[in-house]
């Protein structure tokens, strides 16, 4: 599924027009993010939860020189699925 299916859903569920559901999509996918940026954990009691995690420096390998190289630290974003949503994927 993507982004326009998503909305497509969201419309039939709720009543709105593909246009409002694009908007809802648009403006929890933003909130999510701007929460995330902010340092703050997104939990979504059932479905999940993101949090920024912090990756620390380490030792590395260049693939083409095959010379130790140092791998600065860097944030990614982690997902941990909620008891809900693992019981429908199951």
């Amino acid at each position: 599924m993507n982004k326009a299916e998503l909305c497509q859903k969201v419309a039939e569920q709720s009543g709105l027009t593909k246009k409002e559901a694009a908007k809802v999509v648009n403006i929890t996918f933003n909130t999510i993010m701007d929460a995330l940026a902010e340092g703050e954990r997104v939990h979504l009691v059932g479905f999940g939860s993101f949090e920024v995690k912090e990756r620390a420096s380490r030792q590395g390998r260049d693939f083409q020189t095959g010379q130790p190289t140092t791998v600065p630290p860097s944030k990614g974003v982690q997902f941990k699925a909620g008891s809900i949503l693992k019981d429908a994927v199951k």
